[in-house]
């Protein structure tokens, strides 16, 4: 026996005759006998002399635990014995059993109606929502309903395959046990369903559960069905024997056993609670809140024991499940009883499971319990918390047990349920066990899912509480005090510790259980993990990533930088580090930069330097993408790190050049050069320069000297030395629209015609690009006139330089600038000019200044000193004959040109003028096509005529038009005074340009 859940307590005895059936009403029972007789007995409190009608307020209490006195006995109450008797409380009835089925009025028992179809019926079953009673007799079932009066009405009858042995309403159906089986009864359409067969060795069992479904008896094991037959997966009732009765009393099933009573709880596993031994019963009846047992003379109440007191026997034997079950039983008015029983038991029960091993299962009940986590976590010593001011759960639920009222009024009922404390547990001589036991997997898994279950709720504290304390803090110390005398609740850290205590805990469990990834999220999310404690922890056991987050989420930037950097340098240094310190690579310094560009660029800044050389591409783009200022990285750069301003520089050109300001682009430029010149000292005092020579460095020079356009150039000018790096100065000097030192570089110092030719094809693509200016040939001409004529344009070169670096000199010519040409008359220049046409003209001849006159010739020829380019001459020529003014580059020619020298220049654009030519010839001819069609038309148009006799009539006035000035309209037949249509066009411009007044 597990525990006493019945108190056996003998009613009567030495009943006269045997008991054949036995029902309670109230506080009385109903003893039917083999004589017929109905015999009422009552409790001795009530008084002898109290009749069963004029006491209506026995009617309503429940079965007394007391001896019960004879109070009436009605003879004759039938012929027969009484097989069977049930009270029917709602509708104040007794049915009865004998030789057929009587309805008799309680409680005067005033036969009401007697169903004579009954007649040898055995078995029957009421369902009192509908009103409806069925019957088995022989192989028939019969329905009857209650129309709610005097009277019953048969509803309808079925055949069964045999004797009914037993029945049951379920839902809209019968369930009949028949002999060796059972069947499901359609009460509609009589249709039979088998469910399974019935035991051997004793008849068929129909019990109805209070949820509608149905416990079925198969020898000595109850199985569950449902409505419609089906099992249910809740398992079996096994009996010691099998049961003749079975009683439901929740959370019990109360069986009548040939030797003795048994008591199983109705929950998996359905275990054996209690047996009372009462040998020969033959009846068992359920009497609201008691059970009934019937011997051949003698009655026995079975009282239910107080839950209070079967909460603490079950406790007290280690039932703990059962005690909570029970618990949920008590009634809601003593709620406050109840979720005390229900704490102190899932405490006593988590410590049995826990020292049992089953530390998961301890945790589930642990929360359950609602303790906080100060009581659980003691029991992990290994666990290192902070320090706080919280009071400890146990001594919280010392407290309340000695103050609260309610408590203090059932501590009898369990004063010894609270297990004692964890820390005296492990001062216990069981201490060295113990604590092998807390640190190992399990039990870290076990308070990992406790912690985390916990969290939630302790976290949203902690946030409310910082979220009102920020609040308070906004609106001023005197709304703060205000606010704390209102609400008298003083504002204080305590949900913030606990969730630092828990977070603190979860971390270190997570850790030593091997879940770092689950540590790492747990640090990515809000938490209040304590610095120092998790701090040396992550250290001790090399959890950098974990460490990073810490710092991160704790705002310690500069400490994870720190760290971080330390870990890639050391990743570098040595590849045979643990595996946590060889995934660290620079561009996961660059990643944490990344969200920091908005609150500290100089944080940013100091941490970036060390990468920038390594990954210079990340670098530059997290200084784009977090908005840090250019000159601010420069000027930071300028002073930290120099040797690296160059590369920022270049690679932000490289990514958004509009990025740049020109500052910048000098700059760049500026340290691009100072590099270059010392390269050229180095080279020139090993005697070893040579103009031709390229450097990495001085391609970068000349490549951005090209593609940038922001930068002075005179002021890079006057770094360059006189003597050399000619390239550089001739681009600087195009930069200034000096395009005629700039190509006399070219072609006399650096002795290259291509890139001549290519400084040409730039500036005059980029002319006419930006403006459809005439003048974008021109440069093709300068070209030419310093092939054809040398000395001229070598003439004190250093001195035009020197001069153009001037401060006085630093305007910026135009295109133009340069030699111009002033065409002479001649055969060749006319007809180069009548070839082209005059609007094709490069360049405006009112503009020169200087030309190549006779004397130029001879002059050049005389000198001899330096010898014209002829051949290069004639290759421009014939590569760009389509830029060049035919007529201009002619005069340039020296007379001894000879013309087959020119028929790669001439043929191409006489073939071009031809063309043109003829494409104007027959525009031409299409346009004077066009215009005699529109004279044709003209003419058409003015061909109709129109007759005006004396009848014609004006069309406006209606008056004759006689020899007035008349007008026609378009449609040819429309006559008008003209004076009448010079009127009728002024009333419209008038009428548009004012249309509020109009004429009435």
């Amino acid at each position: 026996m597990v525990h006493s859940a019945y108190d056996s307590f003998e009613l009567f005895k030495d009943n006269p005759s045997k008991i054949e059936s036995i029902e309670s009403y109230g506080s009385k029972l109903f003893i039917g006998c083999s004589d017929g007789s109905l015999r009422i007995y009552s409790p001795v409190s009530s008084g002898p002399d109290r009749s069963l009608s004029s006491d209506f307020h026995s009617m309503s209490m429940e079965l007394q635990k007391e001896p019960y006195i004879l109070e009436k006995n009605v003879k004759g109450f039938s012929r027969r014995s009484l097989v069977s008797m049930k009270v029917i409380d709602s509708r104040e009835l007794l049915l009865t059993l004998s030789e057929s089925i009587a309805f008799h009025k309680l409680p005067n028992l005033e036969t009401l109606a007697v169903i004579t179809k009954a007649k040898g019926a055995n078995t029957y079953s009421w369902d009192d929502r509908r009103g409806f009673l069925c019957f088995a007799r022989q192989k028939r079932v019969c329905i009857f309903r209650h129309d709610g009066g005097r009277g019953f009405v048969e509803v309808k009858e079925f055949g069964v395959p045999d004797t009914v042995k037993s029945m049951s309403w379920c839902g809209e159906n019968i369930c009949l046990g028949i002999k060796r089986e059972y069947v499901i009864l359609n009460a509609t359409s009589g249709t039979l369903t088998d469910v399974f067969p019935s035991g051997r060795l004793a008849p068929p069992l129909v019990v109805s559960l209070p949820s509608g479904e149905l416990l079925l008896g198969k020898d000595n094991i109850g199985v569950f069905v449902d409505q419609n037959g089906k099992l249910l997966q809740e398992g079996r009732i096994c009996w010691s024997e099998a049961p003749s009765v079975v009683v439901i009393q929740n959370p019990y099933a109360v069986a009548l056993l040939p030797r003795y009573i048994e008591v199983r709880s109705l929950r998996s596993p359905y275990s054996l609670i209690q047996t009372i031994v009462l040998r020969n019963g033959r009846h068992l009846i359920d009497s609201k809140h008691a059970s009934v047992v019937g011997l051949d003379n003698s009655a026995y109440g079975l009282f239910p024991v107080p839950l209070g007191a079967q909460i603490v026997q079950l406790t007290a034997s280690g039932n703990f499940e059962e005690a909570l079950a029970l618990c949920k039983l008590l009634p809601p008015e003593d709620s406050i009883l109840r979720s005390a029983k229900e704490s102190s038991i899932h405490i006593r029960y988590a410590h049995y499971l826990f020292d049992n091993g089953s530390y998961e299962e301890a945790m589930e009940h642990f929360l359950a319990s609602q303790v906080d986590i100060t009581y659980v976590l003691p029991f992990y010593p290994s666990l290192v918390l902070p320090k706080t001011t919280l009071i400890t759960e146990t001594e919280k639920l010392m407290d309340m047990t000695l103050d609260d009222p309610h408590l203090s009024r059932v501590s009898s009922d369990f004063s010894d349920d609270m297990e004692s404390p964890p820390h005296q547990l492990l001062e216990s001589d069981e201490h060295s066990t113990l604590e092998s036991k807390k640190m190992n997997h399990n039990t870290l898994m076990a308070l990992i899912k406790f912690l985390q279950k916990k969290r939630h709720n302790i976290i949203e504290k902690a946030t409310a509480e910082g979220t009102e304390e920020v609040v308070l803090d906004a609106v001023g110390d005197r709304y703060k005090k205000s606010y704390k005398a209102r609400a008298n609740v003083p504002i204080s850290s305590g949900a913030r510790e606990m969730a630092a205590i828990l977070d603190t805990a979860l971390l270190q469990a997570l850790l030593f259980t091997g879940q770092s990834f689950a540590a790492l999220e747990l640090l990515k999310g809000p938490n209040y993990c304590d610095i120092k404690i998790c701090e040396e922890i992550l250290q001790e056991n090399n959890h950098y990533s974990a460490l990073l987050e810490l710092y991160k989420c704790n705002s310690m930037h500069r400490e994870a930088l720190k760290i971080l950097h330390q870990l890639v340098e050391e990743s570098k240094a040595n590849k045979s580090q643990p595996e946590p310190i060889q995934m660290f690579k620079p561009e996961m310094i660059i990643d944490y930069l990344k969200t920091l560009c908005g609150t500290d660029p100089m944080l940013v800044l100091e941490f970036s330097m060390p990468i920038l050389e390594s990954c210079p591409t990340q670098t530059i783009e997290l200084f784009l993408s977090g908005n840090i200022p250019a000159d601010l990285v420069n000027s930071y750069l300028k002073q930290h790190a120099p040797n690296l301003q160059g590369t920022y520089l270049e690679l932000m050109l490289a990514m958004n050049e509009s990025s740049i300001s020109g500052n910048l682009q000098n700059e760049m430029l500026q340290i691009y050069l100072s590099e270059v010149l010392e390269w050229y000292a180095d080279l020139t005092a090993q005697h070893k320069w040579d103009e031709k020579t390229y450097s990495s460095t001085r391609k970068k020079l000349l490549s951005a000297l090209e593609t940038i356009s922001g930068y002075h150039p005179e002021v890079l000018l006057k770094r360059l030395p006189s003597d050399a790096l000619y390239e550089e100065r001739a681009i600087l000097l195009g930069k200034l629209n000096q395009h005629e030192l700039a190509l006399s570089l070219y072609v006399h110092k650096i002795h290259v015609p291509e890139l001549a030719l290519s400084y040409c094809d730039r500036v005059y693509e980029s002319v006419a690009y930006q403006q459809s200016t005439k003048s974008s040939g021109n440069i093709y001409l300068i070209l030419l006139q310093i092939y054809l004529n040398p000395r001229r344009t070598t003439k004190n070169f250093e001195k035009r330089i020197t001069n153009l670096t001037s401060p006085q000199n630093m305007g910026t010519p135009k295109i133009g600038s340069g030699p111009s040409f002033k065409v002479k008359g001649g055969r060749a220049a006319k007809k180069i000019v009548a070839i082209e046409g005059a609007e094709n003209t490069k360049i405006s001849l009112s503009k020169t200044d200087s030309g190549r006159t006779d004397g130029d010739t001879d002059e050049t020829c005389e000198e001899g000193s330096s010898p014209i380019m002829l051949d290069e001459a004639l290759d421009l020529l014939s590569q760009r004959w389509d830029r060049i003014n035919g007529a201009q580059a002619l005069k340039l020619l020296p007379k001894e040109t000879k013309l087959q020298n020119l028929l790669q220049f001439l043929g191409p654009l006489l073939r071009k003028s031809s063309e043109a030519y003829r494409n104007s010839s027959v525009i031409k001819s299409l346009r004077q096509s066009e215009n005699l069609q529109v004279r044709d038309d003209l003419y058409k148009q003015r061909k109709p005529e129109i007759k005006v006799t004396s009848n014609s009539v004006c069309s406006l006035c209606n008056k004759k038009i006689g020899t007035s000035v008349f007008a026609v309209y378009p449609t040819g037949i429309t006559l008008v005074h003209f004076v009448c249509f010079r009127d009728s066009q002024s009333m419209k411009a008038v009428s548009k340009g004012s249309p509020i007044r109009k004429r009435t």
